[in-house]
């Protein structure tokens, strides 16, 4: 009974290590045979490669959302301190003006508060309207500085994304024809791994460079447009300053007509001396 026992334990033991052997081979056939996943042909297959591509990927999407966020007109030139500014200046306020500026830590607000203090009273036919000139270019230069620079990196990961790419392709057509020197026939399956390398860091590296250079264009003119504004907007209160300074003096300039009263009398008469010939 008990050798019986025993040879039934040995069969269903080796039975069950014969079926878990076929199930492992079946399992890892299937495996072989189930498609990849989307991250396995689009990304891991490019290799090595496709690591400072990624990574480069990550920094033009961040620089793109950072400058959209720091260069907008709020934070440049907003419309409410603009008109408060040109009304305190229209008054000849320029105290009040570099004091409301100084609390703006927008570009116009930290512009005028740089700028309007080379005012010179002493001048009120141009209030040393060169001095102003002269800080105010000063200050946009070093001004450009600071919010050019994350747009400047976007056009470097924008140029590095194509040089990476490339790199990849080169390593990928090496990695092909050392295969085709060694094995001295073409077969696919052996030549598949070097080309997903060759295309996907090529197409990796195009995709970075499309959304890093339009972005770095964009960007760019916009945040010159809104330094002119921002400039503009200075001028604007110099001027209006001036204008008032000066009013009595404009208008003392300016004659009655083009010809003086004279001129505006005989005009009226001979056109009074046509209208009776008619």
């Amino acid at each position: 009974m008990k050798s019986t026992i025993t040879r039934f334990g040995i069969r269903a033991l080796s039975f069950g290590a014969v079926a878990m052997a076929s199930m492992s081979t079946v399992f890892a056939e299937e495996e072989a045979k189930a498609p990849k996943s989307a991250l396995d042909k689009w990304v891991i297959d490019g290799g090595w490669t496709m690591i400072p591509l990624v990574v480069l990927m990550a920094i033009a999407i961040f620089l793109v959302v950072y400058c959209l966020m720091s260069i907008n007109k709020n934070k440049f030139c907003p419309d409410e301190l603009r008109g408060q500014l040109v009304a305190l200046m229209g008054e000849c306020r320029v105290k009040s003006a570099i004091e409301l500026a100084t609390t703006s830590p927008t570009y116009l607000g930290r512009l005028v508060a740089y700028a309007l203090p080379n005012i010179d009273a002493t001048r009120p036919e141009d209030l040393g309207k060169d001095s102003i000139e002269d800080a105010i270019a000063d200050f946009a230069n070093n001004e450009r500085a600071n919010y050019m620079f994350p747009v400047d990196i976007l056009a470097l990961v924008g140029s590095l994304g194509p040089s990476i790419g490339l790199f990849g392709t080169i390593q990928g057509m090496v990695g092909c024809f050392g295969v085709l020197a060694e094995s001295g026939q073409a077969d696919p399956s052996q030549l598949a791994g070097d080309i997903s390398v060759a295309l996907l860091t090529t197409f990796w590296g195009l995709i970075v460079s499309i959304i890093s250079i339009p972005a770095f264009f964009f960007i760019k003119k916009h945040a010159q447009k809104l330094e002119s504004e921002s400039i503009n907007a200075m001028s604007e209160m110099v001027n209006t300053s001036i204008n008032v300074i000066n009013a009595e003096a404009q208008l003392a300039r300016i004659p009655e007509g083009l010809g003086g009263e004279e001129y505006a009398e005989g005009a009226e008469g001979e056109y009074y001396e046509e209208e009776a010939q008619a």
